[in-house]
């Protein structure tokens, strides 16, 4: 007979503890959320006299046909191309940068292994700075030019080393499997070590995109011409009614529910993604943390 073990009152209570800050947990991240998608479609009254609403009283569409009017379309649209290029061509230029390097790093018989992770380990201690790097931006002729939000962070020293570690925990004996089987170096990386990694890298992925997507500060240093804006740079300006999305003096913009659209229109597209990532992001967000 199959005995079932029956819960003790101590189980009991603990999952009710565990359910019950879960619960409040995601109300706390779900709330914010869902108050500010509201508040995109609430007139700026409302927002400054209701603390806290759900579903807005007068729901409008203002602060969305602002962004999406005939003043902005072509400026958003043009910008919103440029979001999604760069991110995408940052991302696989991060994610090739980093898988390379780290799977050379994770070799025990490379020449100056030491040397190289040292100088890795330094940029993680010791940075330039904002004024040095646009210096040396500007003197490669990459001022003005997308491969300036690319290039400068094409890999990040901490995913790399994370990555390695992935690496190292790999069997051995695939290698030598495939060494067997006359399958050359580059070929071991890309027929086995590149398709193990895949929920490694889909996390580390997610995260450099995420970045690219909402990066405007590096647009903002190293773009001079306004064609050339990202979504989240073009937005900022919005919001703060510069000259190029400003609308004629004499009409009234809808201030807060703005921003409050602002947010929504810069938080979706990544949320669109994040499913499709989420069941590698869950296993791989962890892989390679431990081994040193």
């Amino acid at each position: 007979m199959i005995s079932i073990k029956r819960k003790s009152v101590g189980d009991f209570i603990g999952e009710i503890v565990i359910y019950l800050v879960l619960t409040i947990l995601a109300i706390v991240m779900v709330v914010p959320f869902i108050y500010v998608i509201a508040s995109s479609f609430a007139t700026d009254t409302e927002i400054q006299t209701s603390p806290i609403f759900l579903i807005p009283k007068e729901p409008t569409v203002a602060a969305y046909k602002t962004v999406f009017g005939p003043t902005m379309k072509h400026t958003v649209v043009r910008s919103l191309v440029v979001s999604v290029l760069v991110t995408v061509f940052g991302t696989i230029t991060n994610l090739f940068f980093t898988a390379t390097m780290a799977y050379a790093l994770s070799k025990s018989d490379l020449p100056g292994k030491k040397f190289f992770l040292n100088l890795v380990l330094f940029t993680m201690v010791f940075g330039g700075g904002m004024s040095p790097t646009f210096l040396l931006v500007k003197s490669l002729g990459l001022y003005d030019t997308y491969a300036a939000l690319v290039l400068p962070g094409a890999i990040s020293a901490y995913n790399m080393l994370i990555v390695r570690n992935f690496f190292m925990d790999l069997p051995r004996e695939l290698n030598e499997a495939a060494s067997i089987d006359g399958c050359s170096e580059i070929g071991i990386f890309v027929k086995i070590a590149l398709p193990l990694s895949l929920p490694c890298l889909a996390t580390f992925g997610l995260m450099y995109g995420v970045g690219h997507w909402n990066n405007y500060f590096g647009a903002l240093l190293y773009l001079e011409d306004q064609a050339k804006y990202p979504f989240q740079l073009v937005l900022r300006n919005i919001v703060m009614q510069t000259a190029e999305t400003t609308t004629s003096a004499n009409q009234e913009l809808p201030e807060d529910s703005l921003k409050m659209a602002v947010i929504v229109i810069g938080t979706v597209p990544i949320l669109c993604v994040y499913p499709f990532l989420q069941k590698y992001f869950a296993a791989g967000v962890m892989v390679g943390a431990v081994k040193g």
